[in-house]
């Protein structure tokens, strides 16, 4: 909330990092959905920002979208299975 009246532009690339380091964190199979559930509550908690940023909302769920698909990134697995790792590192 601190950063709601920074330009749009600024607060993508911010947050695109922060959704980056969290889905580079924990982006394991099996883990998609809470990736996405993450990236969902990121969305909802930007809009609302943006939303207050004036006492006449112009923002709407349609442009909005089009600006989370410029700079938030989608959830995706990063990480093998642990044993594939070490299968690929250790061969029998």
């Amino acid at each position: 909330m601190r950063r709601r009246h920074e330009p749009v532009k600024v607060l993508g690339a911010w947050l695109a990092s922060v959704v980056r380091g969290y889905f580079n964190y924990h982006a394991v199979p099996g883990n998609i959905f809470a990736m996405a559930a993450f990236r969902t509550e990121v969305n909802r908690m930007w809009f609302r920002a943006l939303k207050r940023r004036s006492q006449r909302s112009k923002i709407t769920w349609d442009r909005f979208g089009k600006i989370v698909m410029i700079w938030i990134p989608r959830a995706r697995v990063l990480h093998p299975y642990p044993e594939e790792r070490f299968y690929a590192n250790n061969p029998r």
